[in-house]
């Protein structure tokens, strides 16, 4: 039987299935849950010195195998190369990019030890699946090591256009390790259009009509497969949350005023404080809403190691004061800011109890909540999802109210549009967009991507090896 190998940064554990954290993480458990996979990663855990064994356990069809990185490395590798250069460019936050690049060599390093330690692991006839921007090289150290298992990646960030990608000293070593794989998969057409003009333009390649791109040497296959969420399983989550401690809490607190939720990973690219600001508009322009409505943003830490992510809490920490300072009452206060996780299903049921689904990114690969606020709205009653055109979910998702978040007064505008669309609408815009889900949900993701790398594997356009020594590729860390 063929065994999907599954390669991200991250694995969810058994004692984190329930966690809200990692939008790609929960995502890829969904999607394969039901099919025989090795899920292989970093455990969460750092070493003094060497990397740890790797642990291996099995659940049901599900085998995680994970290793404890370096912390010397680590850091190189994640809070680095992949954070403090790859994430923020990717996300056009060019003000915010890293150009010295001097955390490559050990992103470069952690990718050769994932690959070290995966080969063992893997038996003919398995698929190998990479997952996300922290991973790109994995494919040429693997092919080094002689594997020839098929391999596909699929970003889930979104991919630059060509200008901003060469601002980046290493922008071709990037996109010639992405060159390795049988198949790259985007998000979104705008991504995969951005990848295609960069190797036209930069690269000197060509796109053939069927989406195969012939550069540096290698012919390989692209293309779009936007990821989603498991639709049925959050419709019936959200329909037993309802009757849980913590949405009972929350329903009688909010009392008949109308519930506006925002759930988002704290992180700059999510436009938190433009929300707030379009959010304090909204009770500057509508003054009869403020108190009829409730704002609940939950936005847990991360990467707090982070200067940047440290003065966006800041921010945000006195942007909610202010608001409140400004529009509270002795008997209401118009912003709940909640700075920790909640179980998946817990917001499910928050989901179904709001008017408004506040989604506002500046920049998204696709953003899930969108989609999880969505399957967990009551069809008889639902309510109105405000979308960031700038989020890739956007593409999907037409029916919701798409804004710019950057537009204070626009995003305004649509919060109190959603609020006073009539029933009917609420109800024929959910349905449309329930019909999306249904159709593309997390397993149809699954399938789409594998059936490509299937037939990617079988055109068996380029021979799977890579010429080059270990230190040939360790020296383009020398580049920048």
């Amino acid at each position: 039987m063929t065994r999907l190998i599954v390669v991200s940064n991250r694995v969810v554990l058994n004692s984190e299935a329930k966690s809200s954290a990692g939008g790609l993480a929960v995502a890829v458990k969904a999607a394969v849950r039901k099919i025989p996979t090795l899920w292989f990663g970093w455990s969460g855990k750092l070493s003094e010195g060497v990397a740890g064994e790797v642990d291996v356990t099995r659940s049901g069809n599900l085998t995680r195998a994970v290793l404890d990185l370096p912390a010397d490395l680590f850091e190189q590798y994640y809070a680095g190369f992949s954070n403090r250069s790859l994430w923020p460019l990717f996300h056009y936050r060019i003000d915010l990019t890293e150009f010295d690049c001097s955390g490559y060599e050990g992103y470069l390093k952690v990718n050769e030890l994932f690959a070290r330690n995966l080969a063992p692991l893997l038996r003919d006839g398995d698929e190998i699946w990479v997952h996300d921007y922290q991973l790109i090289p994995l494919a040429r150290f693997l092919r080094q090591l002689g594997v020839k298992n098929p391999i596909g990646f699929f970003l889930h960030i979104p991919f630059p256009e060509r200008e901003t990608l060469t601002t980046l000293p290493l922008h071709e070593e990037i996109v010639r390790a992405l060159s390795i794989y049988d198949l790259v998969g985007f998000q979104t057409d705008a991504d995969l259009r951005a990848f295609h003009g960069y190797i036209e333009e930069e690269a000197a390649g060509a796109i053939q009509e069927d989406g195969s791109v012939t550069a540096f040497g290698r012919s390989f296959r692209t293309g779009t497969f936007p990821i989603s969420v498991d639709t049925s399983a959050i419709e019936k989550g959200s329909e037993k949350a309802k009757s849980s401690s913590p949405c009972l809490r929350l329903a009688e607190s909010i009392g008949d005023r109308k519930l506006i939720i925002g759930v988002d990973r704290l992180d700059y690219t999510k436009g938190l404080a433009q929300r707030f600001a379009s959010f304090e508009r909204f009770l500057t322009d509508y003054p009869e809403e403020r108190r009829k409505t409730v704002f609940l943003q939950i936005a847990p830490p991360s990467r707090s190691d982070v200067p940047e992510y440290r003065q966006i809490r800041a921010e945000l920490d006195g942007l909610a004061g202010d608001i409140n300072g400004r529009f509270a009452e002795f008997d209401c206060a118009p912003v709940r800011y909640i700075k920790k996780q909640f179980a998946q299903e817990t917001l499910f049921g928050f989901y179904r109890q709001s008017a408004v689904g506040l989604v506002t990114p500046l920049r998204d690969g696709m953003n899930l909540v969108a989609k999880e606020f969505i399957a967990s709205q009551d069809p008889d009653d639902p309510g109105v999802l405000v979308l960031s055109r700038f989020a890739g979910a956007a593409h999907e998702l037409s029916a919701a109210l798409i804004v710019n978040p950057y537009d204070a007064a626009g995003v305004s505008k649509a919060i109190h549009k959603a609020l006073s669309l009539p029933l009917a609408e609420r109800r024929a815009r959910h349905a449309e967009l329930m019909e999306v889900l249904r159709t593309d949900d997390i397993h149809a993701w699954r399938e789409n991507f594998l059936a490509a790398l299937s037939a990617a594997a079988r055109t068996d356009a380029a021979p799977r090896s890579v010429h080059g020594s270990r230190a040939s590729l360790l020296s383009l860390s020398r580049v920048s």
